[in-house]
């Protein structure tokens, strides 16, 4: 079974940058879709971006030109650069992998006013 592993997270002040990245066990990871969520406290867990195996990208209208997702295929590995931070951006980051929907076990992220 696929297993990811989150990092990166961590408290900083406002318009300061953080990149999480989520290593998968498996190169199955390159080749299925794989996205970032994020859950603050008290809010239900919420879709930040998704990278699909071909390349094609989305994101939530609330990191659009502030956020990128990418891949490594080499390290089997998704990141997600994370410029401009605002309080608003602080909670749980998850990493989610559509084949077999597993996930990660979360990185926090804290942005300060």
């Amino acid at each position: 079974q696929v297993r990811l592993v989150e990092s990166g997270g961590g408290l900083v002040p406002t318009g300061e940058s953080l990149r999480l990245s989520c290593v998968g066990t498996e190169r199955i990871v390159n080749a299925v879709v794989m996205s970032w969520h994020r859950q603050a406290p008290g809010k239900q867990r919420e879709l930040v971006a998704r990278i699909t195996g071909r390349g094609e990208i989305t994101y939530a209208d609330s990191v659009k030109g502030r956020f990128t997702i990418s891949r490594d295929i080499a390290k089997n590995t998704v990141y997600l650069q994370m410029n401009g931070l605002r309080p608003e951006d602080t909670a749980n980051y998850y990493c989610n992998c559509a084949w077999g929907d597993i996930w990660g076990q979360g990185t926090q992220v804290t942005v300060s006013a």
